[in-house]
């Protein structure tokens, strides 16, 4: 055993693992054989870039391309300051449905302003609501 062997064999490398037969191989013509030893090889860098998408919907129709948004696992931050109150409801009533059957989460950010995240992002934190002056009187 000569001694680039024995440092092979310490990382347990051994000539054997990095040749091939090719008629040990039985895939479809034009693919390359799998390479042995190769299993173990994991990329520290696998997490893209997550894009952030900011939405003002102007009308519920546009509810599923926010959805598609969530679905391709884009967070999307829906302000609904340019709808009427009833379709805004709707809209977060569908945009529910969407986060909960991908695992997501939504949270309110602020007056009108939601965010929907799927299920690869996490929320960490809360932003409480301002209380009106009324209220705030009562708690002093």
């Amino acid at each position: 055993m000569t001694f680039i062997e024995k440092i092979m064999g310490f990382f347990g490398v051994s000539e054997e693992d990095g040749q091939f037969e090719e008629d040990e191989f039985d895939g479809e013509e034009g693919t390359s054989p799998p390479l042995k030893g190769r299993s173990n090889i994991v990329s520290l860098h696998t997490q893209k870039n997550i894009r952030l998408v900011l939405f003002e919907p102007r009308s519920y129709e546009e509810s599923p391309e926010i959805a598609d948004h969530l679905k391709s696992h884009r967070p999307v931050v829906v302000n609904l300051q340019l709808v009427r109150r009833d379709q805004g409801v709707r809209i977060i009533d569908f945009l529910s449905g969407t986060v909960y059957a991908l695992g997501g989460n939504i949270q309110k950010l602020g007056n009108n302003i939601f965010i929907c995240t799927p299920a690869n992002v996490d929320i960490q934190g809360t932003i409480t609501d301002f209380l009106k002056d009324d209220e705030l009187k009562d708690l002093r």
